[in-house]
């Protein structure tokens, strides 16, 4: 069990911890929540002993190993396979010592080997690799080849094919797509140990966790419900509260009130002065402040006739090379349009050629002569100007505009007198995505694309952007990781797969069962074809494993024959040799003891792979 006692820490006297504590029992999986620069990533460094506490104590079970993603992702000319096999430290030091290990020692690790399964490590990688968006060719390239996101997705793997016993995730889905969003939603589900994620997904926060740690006010409050039943009881929390403090309030203006008339009387005095005693012995019971209003005002467009966008036997790519074709699709301004797909198939492609920044190789595309388009992706929120203020920014897309004006649009996305003077690059990633935001619809669009737009904002600012995105009368293209967003928002889906787009007739939770059950979308049209390649991949990583565990019985059977010759000296049973014996004997059956537990495992890889084959 993880303990947090009477915590108390502070960063340049602003206290974030005040006798805070929890305790979370192992194996349960938590989602930390609570306000932006609350201290939530503080705490994972307390946990981790990166920074001292000023007071209190954090105790960790004995032994346990703390995993996390670091922010130094791999960039080597190591095969991301490699990589992942590496964040096993144990198993890739006992690897490398069995090559040269003899005698008693090579039967110790080959007994742990097979303890902690190592024979199946390639397999289990790979599976993770493959859940989180590698396609198995790739996993034998460097991790150099990647950027920065993907590489974010080879040091993720690493930490979960690690299995430390205390997992800690800050932000895990940032840097993911809608796909690689529902497998670590279902791998944490099933996760051995104790995980720790701060999440702002709805969708992980209700379905990955069971219980909820939330961080607010410096102090720490478990819950042991998922998100929506921790909104409820907070909730109903807040409301006991705001009762109890009004009818405190209540009973100390009446016991005032008596004070203040009489306590001139001297008839009235004694009692007076009771009255005054009780009121300094009210323990007051303060109020909840009430949360901030998280905001997003979108100008409306005004109404184009149908449609605004068709396109007729359509394909785009680059430098001439098609990587989407055969599109005839049609967009009306009341659509609201998410994008599904594995990554690389094309939506950012199809995104780009809507936007009006990819044009057609092949075939027709019609649009509405007065259509405006607004455009969100995170690269142009990385291309703020970083030594600019919010209200510059503005300035320079709207010159002869009064800046009392360019204010108040900046307060309708949530960026106030504060931060409209502040830096972009000394504000956070949620401030600098709602600035990008407010840029992408400065000119009332009729057709705003958003690719995902909720990285770095928080939940209550992705409610804000739910609601505002359900107000807005323009056409909607949505590319998100967040199920919620896309659930609450979509009416229609389009399926990006297969090198064109076609329409989704099932709903979202159907697409997240196919995902799930490792059925592939990308060709509808072939499910006997896409089963059968998803059998072969499994049955190349079922041949490794029974290839692995033969080639360790091969080594432990000659280890065997080599302590059978020295068993078979007779110099060896002399009187004087009898310690000597015992420990060869010992030998002997730590080997043999290890060969039958290798010859047990090759029986059961053998197994596997013939049923995989039979299907």
């Amino acid at each position: 069990m993880l303990r947090i006692e009477k915590i108390n820490f502070s960063i340049d006297g602003r206290p974030l911890f005040e006798e805070a504590s929890a305790s979370i029992p192992d194996g349960h999986k938590v989602g930390l929540v609570g306000p932006n620069g609350a201290g939530k990533t503080t705490l994972f460094r307390l946990i981790r002993g990166e920074l001292t506490l000023d007071g209190g104590q954090i105790d960790i079970p004995a032994r346990s190993r703390i995993g996390g993603v670091s922010q130094e992702v791999p960039s080597s000319e190591t095969t991301i396979l490699d990589t992942v096999l590496e964040a096993d430290t144990e198993r890739a030091s006992l690897m490398k010592e069995a090559e040269t290990a003899d005698g008693h020692r090579m039967a110790e690790v080959q007994t742990r080997l097979a303890d902690i399964d190592a024979w199946s490590a390639e397999a289990r990688a790979s599976t993770i690799l493959k859940g989180l968006g590698f396609d198995t060719p790739e996993h034998s390239n460097p991790c150099s080849a990647y950027s920065g996101g993907w590489r974010m997705r080879v040091a993720l793997a690493g930490v979960l094919f690690a299995q430390p016993e205390l997992l800690l995730l800050d932000e895990p889905t940032n840097y993911l797509d809608l796909e690689g969003a529902l497998w670590l939603e279902s791998y944490l589900a099933k996760y051995p140990h104790t995980v720790i994620v701060i999440s702002h997904d709805r969708g992980l926060l209700n379905r990955a966790v069971n219980t909820i740690l939330h961080l607010e006010d410096r102090k720490l409050t478990y819950y042991g419900t998922p998100y929506d039943g921790f909104v409820k009881l907070r909730a109903e929390k807040r409301a006991q509260l705001t009762a109890t403090a009004k009818k405190q309030q209540d009973r100390r203006a009446h016991l005032q009130g008596f004070v203040d008339r009489f306590r001139a009387k001297a008839s009235k005095a004694k009692q007076a002065q009771a009255r005054l005693k009780m009121i300094e012995k009210m323990d007051m019971v303060t109020a909840p402040e009430e949360a901030a209003k998280h905001v997003f005002t979108f100008p409306q467009p005004d109404e184009l006739s149908p449609p605004i966008i068709n396109i007729e036997g359509g394909s785009t790519g680059y430098d001439g090379t098609a990587v989407l074709h055969r599109l005839n699709l049609r967009i009306d301004q009341d659509d609201r349009i998410a994008l599904l797909g594995k990554n690389g198939q094309g939506k950012s492609t199809l995104s780009k050629l809507l936007a009006d920044r990819l044009a057609l190789l092949d075939g027709e595309m019609v649009r509405s002569s007065k259509l405006r388009i607004g455009y969100f992706a995170q690269h142009q929120v990385d291309e703020l100007h970083l030594n600019e203020t919010p209200l510059q920014h503005l300035q320079s897309a709207r010159p002869g505009t009064q800046p009392a004006q360019l204010r108040a649009r900046l307060a309708g996305f949530g960026l106030h007198a504060a931060q409209a003077e502040t830096e972009v690059g000394r504000l956070s990633g949620g401030q600098k995505a709602r600035l990008s935001l407010l840029l992408a619809t400065l000119d009332a669009p009729h057709l705003l694309i958003l690719d995902e737009p909720t990285n770095h904002l928080d939940i209550e600012s992705r409610e804000a952007l739910m609601e505002a995105l359900t107000a807005y009368n323009g056409a909607v293209i949505l590319v998100s990781h967040d199920m919620h967003l896309l659930s609450m928002v979509a009416d229609r889906l389009w399926l990006v797969s297969g090198g064109t787009v076609k329409p989704y007739d099932d709903d979202l939770d159907a697409y997240r069962s196919l995902l799930l059950t490792k059925e592939s979308p990308a060709k509808p049209a072939k499910p006997k074809q896409k089963q059968k390649r998803a059998t072969r991949d499994q049955v190349l990583d079922l041949r490794a494993d029974v290839r692995k565990c033969e080639e360790r019985v091969t080594k432990l059977e000659q280890m065997r024959e080599k302590l059978a010759k020295k068993l078979a000296d007779p110099n060896l049973y002399d009187n004087e040799k009898v310690g000597e014996l015992e420990v060869w004997n010992k030998k002997y059956a730590e080997i043999m003891e290890a060969l039958g537990r290798a010859e047990e495992l090759w029986v059961k890889a053998q197994e596997k792979l013939d049923r995989a084959q039979a299907d």
